[in-house]
């Protein structure tokens, strides 16, 4: 079996599917289909889960994380508290607002490397800095702590890794 800090590079190795890339496999990945058809609307996020020559590391939150979310992803308390509850995302600047947001939401969740190592720092596609740690048998995302469900693809652009929460994309 590998080291911890060389379990996703292993797996990839062993197990990973050469012919298949993150884009293909994304939205047949059980329970997390809402993620998945959110990251078809922004053409950058997509390209880049169709570029074989860019390895990244999916975080995909599970179904029940996305809809436990005391807002939708497109929602920002700031954008009520500037343009209150009924204007918020009205109109065209509101709509370019909650796009923004969503935009901001997927990003979040993409890690621009694959493989990606125990306590290495990595950067999203959002710009944030993440990294990953294993405590006994369950994986943990740093800062925010949340746990990776199952590491349920891999292929020959990357990793998909289901996640019990939500990566803070507010910041």
């Amino acid at each position: 079996m590998a080291s911890s800090s060389e379990d996703t590079s292993a797996a990839a190795a062993q197990g990973g599917n050469n012919d298949l890339i993150i884009s293909d496999v994304l939205p047949k990945t059980r329970g997390i289909n809402i993620f998945a058809s959110l990251t078809r609307q922004f053409e950058s996020v997509e390209a880049r889960l169709n570029d074989r020559s860019q390895n990244v590391t999916v975080l995909a939150p599970r179904n029940s994380a996305i809809q436990d979310l005391p807002r939708k992803p497109w929602e920002n308390p700031d954008d009520y508290e500037r343009f209150g509850e009924m204007q918020a995302y009205e109109g065209d600047e509101g709509q370019d607002r909650a796009k923004h947001n969503l935009e901001r939401f997927v990003t979040a969740h993409v890690v621009t490397q694959s493989p990606w190592k125990e306590g290495e720092e990595a950067e999203t596609l959002g710009g944030d800095k993440l990294k990953w740690r294993k405590d006994g048998d369950k994986i943990y995302i740093e800062p925010s702590g949340i746990q990776v469900g199952s590491i349920a693809e891999q292929v020959s652009n990357g990793e998909v890794w289901v996640l019990d929460g939500v990566i803070n994309y507010t910041s």
